[in-house]
């Protein structure tokens, strides 16, 4: 095996853990290992993953299930908030566009009897509100165009509805999505498909020139909390009674950011001993996103420790004569 192969099959052996983690949930038949063309094309894959999240450190996209009705009411009422009571265009599944109160209790009455009856009330979730973010500074409508295409692919034979917020902070897409497809099959978005998700809305981002990632907070060494849409306005309107920690500090979570650190460094040393100047530059670069990672007690310790002397030491000298 050469040098080369060998740090390919590091990369796919930790890499895979970084980027592309295993679904603990929905368990799939074992995949076959990848060998020849078809594991170098995994391994360029990785690399540059590893280039756009430690060097280039690309804006990290957000795809987030941020509630859901269990009645017409209540999607009702979803309709009008992302739509600003109707002053917002509201584009639906077939790309027609509409606003006013009119066009929304039209849109509610169609959801209503477009497929098994939704009553007012419900027992089950009868819609999944989705949200489609992207950073300060980012082209709104190219962020409306991926999130259609994005749309197109993941929430095919649902209906569904789409508004712009191009208001705030960040641009963001608001989605709220019919449970029930054409076909009677029920949408029930787990970790796994909102990873997925990511990926899709980052493809179709990359399509209209926006530099995006789709990486887990583990895998960059972070542990925020993200608050709910209701708590984010609650706090707005000085209704928040309540508050929770700013970060994940569970004994899990702290394990996979550890988990995180310790593939990173495999990584790392594995591009610090190549012969190819760039992999020694990603080495590098990983060396120092290491350094500065917020993360636990334990992963500081792990990437205080003299393998990560020994990574920045093979950086200078270069690969083994």
């Amino acid at each position: 095996m050469t040098q080369g192969q060998n740090i390919d099959g590091v990369l796919l052996q930790w890499g895979d853990r970084l980027f592309y983690p295993g679904n603990r949930i929905v368990h799939t038949r074992p995949q076959p290992k990848l060998s020849g063309l078809a594991a170098h094309q995994r391994a360029a894959a990785i690399r540059a993953r590893i280039e756009t999240t430690v060097v280039r450190r690309a804006p990290q996209v957000m795809v987030k299930v941020t509630g859901g009705g269990r009645g017409m009411k209540a999607i009702a009422a979803h309709f009008r908030y992302i739509s600003k009571n109707g002053r917002l265009d509201i584009e639906d599944d077939r790309g027609d566009i509409s606003r006013g109160k009119s066009a929304l209790h039209g849109l509610a009455e169609d959801w209503r009897y477009g497929g098994t009856f939704i009553d007012d009330i419900g027992d089950r979730r009868e819609a999944y509100n989705v949200m489609l973010s992207m950073p300060r500074g980012t082209d709104p409508l190219a962020v409306q165009r991926a999130a259609r295409e994005f749309a197109k692919i993941e929430l095919a034979d649902h209906k569904y509805v789409m508004v712009l917020h191009d208001h705030q902070a960040n641009p963001h897409v608001h989605i709220s999505v019919r449970a029930e497809s054409r076909h009677g099959k029920r949408l029930n978005p787990r970790k796994a498909d909102l990873h997925r998700w990511r990926e899709t809305f980052v493809e179709k981002l990359r399509d209209q020139g926006i530099e995006a990632e789709a990486t887990r907070q583990a895998t960059r060494g972070c542990d925020r909390n993200y608050d709910a849409l209701w708590r984010l306005k609650a706090r707005q309107d000085g209704r928040l009674r309540t508050t929770r920690p700013g970060s994940k500090a569970t004994a899990a979570a702290q394990a996979t950011r550890a988990q995180a650190v310790e593939a990173w460094m495999h990584v790392g040393r594995a591009l610090a001993t190549s012969g190819d100047l760039e992999d020694r530059k990603l080495a590098g670069a990983i060396a120092a996103f290491i350094k500065e990672m917020p993360t636990s007690e334990a992963g500081a310790r792990q990437r205080d420790a003299p393998d990560l002397v020994l990574l920045t030491r093979a950086i200078n000298i270069g690969p083994e004569r």
